[in-house]
């Protein structure tokens, strides 16, 4: 067959609409472009906030029924299939996936808006204010949000692995709630909204590690921090993720996303030894204690009273914990397709609370180490982190922080390295994802290669053309907006994954043993006709 009749068109020629047709309105109208998308953000946030806060709550509580229920003891794959990937490059991948250069900005520096704004009406700078500043970016990087990323791969997993369908679509994972519908007009929406909601997500962490690791380069290099400098950095990083995902999994994932961990290590290691390290320990286990005191109030925490005359409205809700669970979830399609792929021989149990405990805890030693340190030098005036930040930016601000450390010339070296990789490894995933996404199958193990390598430099265009007209906090605002759609699909994905895995577990002859093996299904009048295996 030729590699071309395998492109699933309508869906690869919708997806390239949307994106030229919000590209191409924010070069020629950028002003009123922002505007709409800024209108529309309010709009959301303010009237349906409250739908990404249930949403991620129910999220883990669904996850953690599946867990320890029946299905959570079927294995991905037949009874002779092994673990495709050993427990660390498995880790290591799903963690890189999964947060990006994202984690080591806000993981150095989120603190810092907390320590100014606090939530619950609590006084900023207060000793309360410390409390909060240092556990609240464990709440939004933890359970919940690793929960909004785990439970697209239930049915997407379910439906490749245990009924052995080369297909690797949001649409076809929500075959058993919508069924013939998926195959029409309906199915091609499903996905264009998640490869749209994922260039949007995309765009946002482009927005955020660019200028850090320009920043970094110019503390190594003296090269000047303009839009030449970003631009060039942005197409270094496609170039080394495009390379990286038309390679493959085993070749090319899996070996930056091992180098990229052990750098981790390091890194996490060293700034550990040699900083405060009894702070850092103390603070962090504090904060985990926090974290659990404080769990439900933070996971529903919304200000009702700010719309009543009289009251405060600190817009911390909206600005945080649902721009959090809303960013998460544009990328929980393509996270859930990732970990999916990957977790081949598996049972769903180890899947679901794999996830959740390695990509909780990796998170827990970011902020905890490097947003520990940033914290201990503000309070005990070794530098003034703050005012620094008011005054010169988030970016400059972290290299800054690392340049208090020992051989700090060294370390900011490895932190730009390692956000590079970081960048590369969630894209090279991404491009690979979306290249599943828009093919009628994956029947050889991987997407075609140049499709890969397509999607791997559509990614930056969008963040490559608002950078240059220096809006870029549009596209962080946009991907929020383009979230909105996917709670509903979110919802989608988990009834489809009940209702196929209980008749399938109802019809299956080896329904006792400790691991489930499905062997067989009935098929349902939802799968199409002529659908063989």
């Amino acid at each position: 067959m030729n590699n071309n009749n395998l492109i699933d068109w309508p869906t690869f020629i919708g997806a390239l609409v949307i994106l030229l047709g919000v590209t191409i309105p924010l070069i020629f109208f950028p002003e009123a472009g922002a505007e709409v998308i800024n209108a529309a953000n309010d709009f959301m946030t303010g009237n349906f906030g409250v739908l990404f806060i249930v949403m991620g709550l129910l999220s883990l509580i669904f996850l953690l029924f599946v867990a320890f229920s029946k299905q959570g003891k079927i294995k991905l794959g037949s009874r002779e299939t092994k673990k495709e990937f050993g427990t660390f490059s498995w880790a290591a991948m799903l963690f890189s996936a999964g947060i990006g250069s994202s984690i080591l900005y806000w993981g150095m520096i989120e603190w810092a808006y907390y320590y100014q704004g606090p939530p619950f009406g609590v006084a900023p700078e207060s000793d309360q204010a410390i409390e909060l500043a240092s556990t609240y970016g464990i709440f939004h990087w933890g359970p919940i949000a690793w929960a909004i990323y785990t439970l697209p791969a239930l049915p997407i997993a379910y439906f490749y692995y245990v009924r052995k369908k080369p297909v690797l679509k949001i649409s076809e994972a929500v075959r058993p709630v919508l069924g013939k519908y998926v195959d029409g007009p309906l199915g091609v929406i499903i996905d264009v909204l998640f490869i749209f909601g994922l260039m949007g997500g995309a765009g946002t962490t482009l927005a955020l590690g660019t200028p850090m690791i320009t920043e970094g380069v110019h503390d190594l290099t003296g090269l000047p921090v303009n839009l030449v400098t970003q631009a060039g950095i942005m197409l270094l990083c496609t170039a080394i993720f495009a390379v990286s995902s038309y390679s493959g999994l085993q070749r090319g994932i899996k070996v930056l996303s091992d180098i990229n961990l052990w750098l981790v290590l390091f890194l996490l290691a060293f700034i550990f030894l040699v900083g405060p390290t009894v702070f850092i320990s103390e603070t962090m286990i504090t904060s985990v204690g926090v974290l659990l005191d404080d769990f439900f109030r933070m996971a529903t925490w919304l200000e009702p009273l700010a719309n009543i005359s009289g009251f405060k409205d600190t817009g911390f809700p909206e600005a945080w914990t649902v721009f959090y669970w809303a960013w998460w979830l544009v990328y929980a399609p393509f996270v859930g397709l990732f970990v999916a792929r990957i977790s081949r021989g598996r049972t769903i149990r180890e899947m679901i609370i794999g996830t959740m405990l390695y990509g909780s805890v990796g998170c827990l030693l970011f902020f905890g180490i490097l947003g520990n340190y940033g914290l201990y030098l503000q309070l005990t005036g070794s530098f003034d982190v703050i005012s620094f930040m008011n005054e010169f930016g988030a970016p400059a601000t972290i290299i800054a922080i690392l340049n208090q450390l020992p051989i700090s010339t060294f370390i900011v070296a490895i932190f730009t390295i390692l956000a590079i990789i970081f960048l590369a490894t969630t894209f090279d995933s991404a491009s690979y994802i979306l290249a599943a996404v828009a093919q009628k199958s994956i029947k050889g193990g991987d997407p075609i290669r140049w499709h890969r390598l397509f999607w791997a430099f559509t990614l930056c265009l969008m963040p490559l053309v608002l950078m240059f007209i220096g809006d870029l906090q549009t596209l962080q605002t946009a991907s929020i907006v383009s979230g909105f759609p996917i709670i509903f699909i979110m919802f989608l994905l988990a009834w489809s994954f009940i209702k196929a895995s209980s008749a399938d577990l109802k019809a299956s002859r080896e329904y006792r043993t400790p691991t489930i093996y499905i062997t067989h299904h009935k098929p349902d009048e939802t799968e199409p006709k002529n659908n063989k295996k």
